[in-house]
């Protein structure tokens, strides 16, 4: 038996139990969420992103569930910048250019704004440009990719929220908040 922990990672979180920046400013980490034994997380998200991180202390499992090569789904919660339209949710679902080569294809719905918590810091907001939301579905992990799809299609990411990665789900989990399972 494995132990599996969902993680909502707040915004300005680290995917990491140590800060091993040197920079002036300490980030969060972990640590700070998370105090058990033997586990490390499966996958990364970025700091400024938030949303579902998966720890194990199973190390067949952690690599399962990072490794490209097993295609595991995640699923995000994207706000960009603009009115999203079809054209842009067809080239998402094609495969967008980017500087490492064309994405794979994603499943990508534009959606209403998901019944979540207020981000803090909130995101910047412009009052003459409009935002929207979508779903995105993707089997690959290059660094930052979902942010430089949207970007590359003209919809700079405001905010991105990871909810599933293959069968796992956030459930009900607040930000800083996790649930331990045995798989």
């Amino acid at each position: 038996m494995s132990n599996l922990v969902l993680f909502n990672k707040p915004y300005n979180v680290l995917s990491q139990f140590t800060d091993t920046h040197s920079s002036t400013e300490a980030s969060q980490t972990l640590a700070e969420f998370i105090d058990l034994p033997h586990f490390y997380p499966a996958g990364r998200l970025d700091k400024d992103s938030e949303g579902l991180l998966l720890l194990t202390d199973n190390g067949q499992l952690q690599h399962r569930i990072a490794n490209p090569k097993m295609k595991m789904p995640k699923s995000y919660w994207v706000q960009v910048e603009g009115e999203i339209d079809q054209e842009t949710l067809d080239k998402l679902q094609k495969g967008v250019e980017l500087k490492d080569g064309i994405s794979k294809p994603a499943i990508a719905n534009k959606i209403t704004e998901p019944n979540i918590w207020t981000r803090i810091p909130p995101i910047r907001e412009r009052k003459n440009i409009p935002t929207s939301w979508l779903n995105l579905t993707i089997r690959e992990g290059r660094n930052r990719q979902v942010r430089r799809m949207t970007a590359a299609l003209g919809f700079p990411t405001l905010r991105l929220i990871r909810h599933q990665i293959g069968q796992w789900n956030l459930k009900d989990l607040l930000p800083g908040e996790y649930l331990i399972l045995e798989v």
